[in-house]
């Protein structure tokens, strides 16, 4: 059970297997993790060492084979799919290397899109969607497609998109991974400002030590272990 109050976020003894074949195959292994509230953690790791497993699992988007995930006091590895999908949309919010925004909607649509599916009403989801293309400097950009934004204002918009439901806690999986370095450089700058006015806990995953710098904490996941740099 839980007992430090003061963390939002705390996994213990995560192992996670998946079978190739007649193989068993080891991607996590004894991982323990705590995250604090408005604490910025930096997860490092080879592409392949296993960092996007994690963070699925800590957001209850997986289950592990072995282990507990607490959020906010819940263990959710022991909840069915809605009702891990319910902590999400009330706690955690989104940041992906792909973007992930809907094609067909603008980028007011695509920012208002998680506060519809908590059914808030068109006209707060409206006004708050602009409040936060604003905040991250796309106040006139709001009617435009993804497609005609560039990669870094496609991230942009996905920050807003992550904040808009005052999350808890922020997952980033490998955010900067399709930008220039200029680019990704302004993206983290957003991204970091708003951890820290917000007080919204922040997983980044990332190959980039730079970016990881930035973080109070950084862990390495190698072969499976979770281990401070």
């Amino acid at each position: 059970m839980l007992q430090e109050t003061s963390y939002f976020l705390q996994a213990e003894h995560l192992g996670k297997q998946v079978s190739s074949g007649d193989n068993l195959i080891t991607i996590l292994r004894d991982v323990n993790l705590t995250l604090k509230r408005g604490e910025s953690v930096a997860i490092l790791g080879a592409s392949g060492s296993g960092k996007t497993t994690l963070l699925t699992i800590l957001a209850g988007l997986d289950v592990p084979s072995t282990g507990t995930v607490y959020i906010h006091q819940q263990q959710i590895n022991v909840l069915d799919e809605e009702q891990r999908a319910r902590i999400r949309g009330r706690f955690v919010g989104f940041i992906f290397q792909s973007f992930q925004l809907l094609p067909t909607l603008t980028a007011l649509e695509n920012v208002m899109l998680p506060l519809e599916i908590q059914h808030v009403s068109h006209q707060k989801c409206k006004m708050e969607a602009t409040e936060w293309l604003h905040k991250v400097g796309l106040g006139q950009r709001l009617h435009h497609y993804p497609l005609q934004l560039s990669g870094g204002e496609q991230q942009r918009v996905a920050i807003a998109r992550a904040f808009v439901t005052h999350p808890e806690i922020i997952f980033a999986d490998e955010m900067t991974g399709n930008l220039d370095t200029h680019t990704g450089e302004l993206v983290a700058d957003i991204l970091f400002s708003l951890n820290q006015e917000q007080q919204t806990t922040l997983l980044l995953v990332t190959h980039d030590a730079s970016l990881a710098s930035r973080c109070q904490r950084r862990l390495t996941l190698h072969d499976g272990v979770l281990v401070p740099c």
